[in-house]
């Protein structure tokens, strides 16, 4: 309401949807039930498909017609240039959770309208994920919520680590990204690879830097919300990668879009072909424009590709344990970089040139310091090498088990690193720039 104070009107429209359609669905019978079911999918992605594509779609409509000869100069549907409430794809696909579940028997409909509507209104979690599931987070509003000091500090501490992920990490990577995608096409070489490569971590950090800290800011408060990242650049192949990385968005389009088509229970062709299908919506989901889907796509053809590999796992089975461990991050993190351009240009155009042109000429552009540096100081640079080495590191100490639950059993040490986590974001924080989270925008 603080964004644009009439789009809560928006979100009191779904839910009322919502709510009436699962109470429909607990007492029909048969083919009957279909229409609860219809209902709340067309009320959800009728809402999500207007404020998120109808303007794309209308303007992709009149160039077609135009280049048919047919536009006249003229649109053929009227722009609405309305702007996109805020998390409005992640509240959209919790609520179509909850009438799935409901209409599968998985779950029963809640008749307490004020909690059903607090299921969709979740603040931590409510503009950027996770993606709640009813089974998971109805429950915690049924139970009394009572002080209990050391599940509120270690709640603090998870937000103070997002915190430190957004301010010190991902805003710090921003102006280096942007000097780049702002205008790829004036590069070539090192600067289109190593922005790709900072992106990759920017984020990587402004993502589950938010989502830290809506999961740190619910359990304060007594809640248990779905971890959404699992140290996903540790992962070793690229579907692994994606069972790591918006754990919560992965489930949804695995158990409400992959199984449904057939998942794996089908041909290979026919496997090979939900997981490009799934992993294009998944792009699509993202927003408005081709690169979006094509960079879902790509993915789930990396996955593919893995999959036809799979005769080459003898040959990386007898590489030395230590080996596989090293080169298997690295492979991981080289293949996603050949998507990430899709997903952070502006244009294809824009995208295909910092994949192309960021391996043309790259030895020679990287032997140059001047292409190497981007214009940066080395203070900028060592700084930059700081708090991506504090991230990863805390992520691969975090190997061994959560990082929290062990320093809670030595108080002191606990105190010493939470007080130099607090004077690392105030040193190395960037705030002056107040960049939004960049998930806000889905």
């Amino acid at each position: 309401m603080a964004f644009i104070p009439a789009y809560i009107l928006v979100l009191c429209f779904t839910i009322l949807v919502d709510y009436v359609s699962g109470l429909y669905l607990a007492q029909a019978q048969g083919k009957a039930r279909r229409w609860g079911l219809y209902a709340s999918l067309g009320a959800n992605l009728g809402v999500l498909a207007t404020f998120k594509y109808y303007d794309w779609l209308a303007g992709h409509l009149a160039v077609w017609l135009g280049q048919l000869g047919l536009g006249a100069g003229t649109a053929p549907l009227p722009y609405l240039g309305w702007v996109l409430p805020l998390g409005l794809s992640f509240h959209t696909f919790q609520a179509l959770s909850y009438t799935l579940e409901v209409y599968h028997g998985r779950q029963a409909p809640e008749r307490h309208l004020g909690r059903f509507a607090l299921y969709v209104l979740f603040y931590p979690q409510l503009v950027a994920g996770p993606i709640e599931r009813p089974q998971h987070l109805l429950p915690q509003f049924r139970i009394a919520h009572r002080w209990d000091g050391r599940r509120v500090l270690a709640g603090l501490q998870l937000m103070a680590w997002g915190l430190f992920k957004k301010v010190a990490v991902a805003d710090r990577l921003a102006p280096l990204v942007d000097s780049v995608f702002s205008h790829p096409m004036d590069f070539y070489g090192s600067p289109l690879f190593i922005a790709t490569a900072l992106f990759a971590v920017q984020i990587y950090a402004d993502f589950s830097g938010y989502a830290d800290m809506a999961v740190g800011a619910a359990q304060v408060m007594g809640f248990d919300l779905t971890r959404n990242f699992d140290r996903p650049y540790f992962a070793h192949s690229v579907r692994a990668f994606w069972s790591r990385w918006h754990i919560s968005l992965t489930g949804w389009f695995r158990d409400y879009v992959y199984i449904p088509l057939g998942g794996s229970r089908v041909g290979r062709v026919r496997q090979w072909r939900n997981v490009l299908l799934t992993f294009g919506l998944s792009g699509l989901w993202h927003g408005a424009g081709w690169t979006f889907p094509f960079w879902g796509g790509l993915n789930g053809g990396f996955i593919v590709a893995e999959t036809l590999g799979q005769r080459l796992g003898n040959i990386w089975l007898q590489l030395p344990p230590w080996l596989r461990q090293g080169l298997g991050p690295v492979y991981t993190f080289l293949v996603l970089m050949l998507g990430w351009p899709f997903f952070r240009a502006e244009t294809w155009r824009e995208a295909y040139h910092v994949v192309v042109a960021g391996q043309a000429d790259l030895w020679r552009t990287w032997t140059s310091s001047h292409y190497l540096s981007l214009g940066q100081s080395a203070h900028t640079w060592w700084t930059v090498a700081l708090v991506i080495g504090i991230l990863f590191g805390v992520e691969r100490i975090q190997q061994a088990g959560p990082l929290r639950a062990r320093l809670a059993q030595h108080p002191w040490l606990q105190a010493t690193l939470t007080a130099g986590l607090l004077v690392a974001i105030l040193l190395l924080g960037v705030f002056e720039a107040n960049r939004p989270f960049i998930y806000f925008q889905f």
